[in-house]
């Protein structure tokens, strides 16, 4: 446990951010799902403009890392112009 005030404060800001950033990664997930499970192009590709806002929000809060973020995108749009 922690044994100085500022140790203490720390662990609470901890607890709420890995409740913050668990949210932000199960929308996250929910959001590339709900885009690989379109199989119409037009329907996708205006998910896909969602889901790419929000990937580009959580690189710019530090929740995931820009690289990875572009992976995503990256695949993402790969799978929706192979669609029909």
């Amino acid at each position: 446990m922690a044994q100085h005030l500022s140790a203490e404060r720390q662990a609470r800001r901890a607890l709420k951010h890995r409740e913050r950033n668990k949210a932000y990664m199960s929308k996250m997930k929910t959001a590339v799902k709900r885009v690989r499970h379109l199989k119409e192009k037009d329907k996708a590709s205006i998910e896909l403009k969602k889901v790419v806002k929000l990937l580009d929000q959580l690189a710019a809060k530090g929740i995931i890392h820009r690289n990875n973020a572009a992976n995503k995108k990256s695949s993402l749009t790969k799978y929706v112009s192979s669609l029909k």
